[in-house]
């Protein structure tokens, strides 16, 4: 199976209207920025996005949320975003806020082949409404349902031809149990070298679980700083 594509733009060409998208990184870090790019450019609506912050208003989801693409959003760190908060205030965004832990197993779950699981996080708020509860050895716990998605678009920092990816710091949150969650995982690499290059143990995401992946280019880095000590 060939899985390299040219580009953003075609690893995202069949991502139709209405599609569940997971998108990778934490914060600003180790997001797919190409694909976030490509999306914005194809100008598909309606898209419910799983992802654990949604961004900057003119960065990551945020450029999404600017084009009023998005439809709806599952995450769990919104305060960093104003056209967030205006869309979710005025009913044109439908929002589901996770605690973070559950939103992290949710995806991990659904990459396992589990429908299911019991948590503690969110007994007595409003997290619990309609949802199934049970006491086990004294404590009370919900049931979560997993996670899946159409497309997985994931950000890693190196990867190699047959779709095997080793991450870097922080970005080794959440991309790799997306990578796995995804019908469909469009892996974006800094660096794409051939099949054999990578030691194999040092490998985070194996490439049984990624279709297609390409070299991206001009990642800003915003929250990376580089210092020089004398």
């Amino acid at each position: 199976m060939d899985k390299i594509v040219k580009d953003a733009t075609e690893a995202v060409a069949d991502i139709q209207d209405a599609a569940t998208l997971m998108l990778g990184g934490f914060g600003l870090a180790g997001i797919p920025e190409n694909c976030i790019a490509a999306l914005v450019k194809k100008g598909i609506k309606d898209l419910i996005c799983i992802a654990n912050d949604a961004g900057v208003d003119d960065f990551g989801i945020g450029l999404l949320l600017q084009g009023h693409q998005v439809k709806k959003m599952l995450a769990s760190y919104v305060g960093d975003n104003p056209i967030f908060e205006k869309q979710m205030l005025s009913g044109e965004l439908e929002v589901d806020l996770i605690p973070q832990g559950t939103l992290a197993e949710q995806i991990r779950a659904g990459g396992a082949g589990i429908p299911a699981f019991y948590t503690p996080a969110g007994y007595g708020t409003e997290v619990a409404e309609g949802k199934e509860i049970r006491e086990f050895d004294g404590k009370m716990y919900l049931l979560e349902k997993a996670l899946r998605a159409d497309f997985a678009l994931i950000k890693a920092w190196k990867g190699d031809t047959e779709g095997n990816l080793i991450y870097r710091g922080t970005a080794q949150n959440f991309n790799p149990m997306m990578a796995a969650a995804g019908r469909i995982t469009i892996a974006e690499v800094e660096e794409l070298v051939p099949k054999g290059e990578l030691d194999p143990a040092q490998i985070h995401t194996a490439g049984v679980y990624v279709q297609r992946i390409f070299q991206g280019e001009k990642y800003e880095r915003r929250i990376e700083q580089r210092t020089i000590s004398n």
